[in-house]
């Protein structure tokens, strides 16, 4: 336990903010668990919302977010689009191989 009193004002401040933050987790994981029993676009906009608003609270890294959204709404859509879309082919570019011209060193 702190002794000094600006421990002791922090500890207080850190309990305050675990409450709130646990009140943010625990619902993001409640949307997700509820989402994944039954899909649908109202559920899915519900994560959203709960994912965007952890991540302006600093609870979760944005780049979490973005694939918990992402792997939500790719569960969302129909099996069909994915069998029969074509796969985007990247384009890639070859460059010429640069020669190693190694130069005689000339020594008298």
């Amino acid at each position: 336990m702190p002794v000094i009193k600006s421990a002791k004002k922090k500890l207080r401040q850190d309990k305050k903010r675990q409450a709130r933050n646990k009140v943010v987790k625990d619902a993001l994981k409640k949307v997700v668990k509820e989402f994944k029993k039954s899909p649908s676009e109202k559920k899915l906009q519900a994560v959203y919302k709960v994912a965007d608003t952890s991540v302006k609270k600093n609870l979760i890294h944005r780049n979490k977010a973005a694939r918990i959204k992402s792997v939500l709404a790719k569960s969302l859509s129909p099996k069909d689009e994915k069998s029969t879309a074509p796969k985007a082919e990247k384009s890639v570019k070859k460059t010429p191989a640069k020669k190693n011209s190694a130069k005689k060193s000339s020594k008298k």
